[in-house]
């Protein structure tokens, strides 16, 4: 398992032009970010994400997008490349098109962001908007946030993948309460992604989303895999489980992390954070053992 000494070797060596890749290959050239396939077309994304609501939603100072460089050069130095937006997530379009372009990163992301519109025209002009905050001409993943008029909005998905805009569509919500429904729109619109969330708390993605996605071959995003913040707050006095060093954990962040991608309809997780040390701590879920059913089990009674 990569430590977190490597990691925070690695983002420091990043500031000095990104020559990231090289000297991580060259440090932990038998270490890989484990990997997952997307069903509709085989291609592999590294299990660790990032989302950026909240975390990127800051203004142009110095000070306040100097740590998030530092987050994304960490990112990328550990492995990962996706990265989940959207035009409802304040200004953290603009904030990330602005520094994926500044650090010469955009070829390496793999970016998704979101729809959240009614109708045709109006999906298209913030999709066009979004283009131009992020300062791409096409996304890796476009999504359906929250299901918001989802017919007309997958349709225009659908008619933007093959202009070649979109690579794959997606739909979004972020609420135990809207898996069913949910459930519905992913059975009749069949997208390449489904988002959701999934925590060692919240687990009721297990009960119809997962085994249906596996069915229809939909990949899986994972938001809310920390329940905003309420793990931590409930571990806060608790030492680590005794296995943890067997799976290559030594955080909480990373249980909980490892929870989420340890389980097989899961394609990858997406915390969010704007604090480079808790990047580097994030990535480390990527590597090492999967949980076994007994540690996720045990897992999960701690909150029973």
């Amino acid at each position: 398992m990569l430590s977190r000494r490597t990691l925070l070797k690695a983002g420091a060596a990043s500031a000095a032009g990104l020559a990231l890749s090289p000297l991580w290959a060259a440090s932990e050239k038998d270490a890989a970010m484990a990997m997952r396939t997307i069903p509709s077309s085989g291609e592999a994304i590294p299990v660790i994400g990032m989302g950026s609501s909240g975390s990127f939603e800051v203004g142009t100072s110095d000070q306040e997008r100097d740590p998030l460089r530092e987050v994304l050069r960490r990112f990328f130095a550990g492995g990962g490349r996706l990265i989940d937006t959207a035009p409802s997530y304040g200004s953290a379009e603009t904030v990330i098109g602005d520094l994926l372009s500044e650090l010469g990163l955009r070829e390496k992301t793999f970016l998704a962001t979101k729809i959240s519109s009614t109708g045709r025209e109006a999906g298209k002009a913030q999709f066009e908007n979004s283009l131009r905050r992020l300062k791409t001409d096409k996304v890796e993943l476009l999504q359906v946030h929250n299901m918001q008029d989802w017919q007309t909005q997958m349709a225009l998905i659908n008619d933007l993948k093959k202009e070649g805009k979109v690579r794959y569509s997606g739909v979004t919500h972020w609420l135990d309460s809207g898996q069913d429904q949910l459930a519905e729109v992913v059975e009749a619109s069949k997208p390449d992604f489904l988002q959701i969330n999934y925590s060692v708390i919240s687990t009721k993605a297990e009960e119809r989303l997962f085994p249906l996605a596996r069915d229809l071959g939909v990949a899986v995003l994972i938001n809310r895999a920390f329940d905003d913040g309420r793990l931590f707050r409930q571990v806060a006095d608790r030492p680590m489980p005794e296995w943890a060093p067997e799976a290559g954990i030594d955080s909480w962040a990373q249980a909980f992390l490892k929870f989420s991608i340890s389980h097989p309809a899961v394609t990858a997780v997406i915390p969010a954070t704007g604090k480079p040390h808790r990047q580097s701590d994030n990535l480390q879920a990527g590597y090492g053992p999967m949980l076994t059913e007994q540690q996720r089990r045990d897992l999960r009674a701690l909150f029973s």
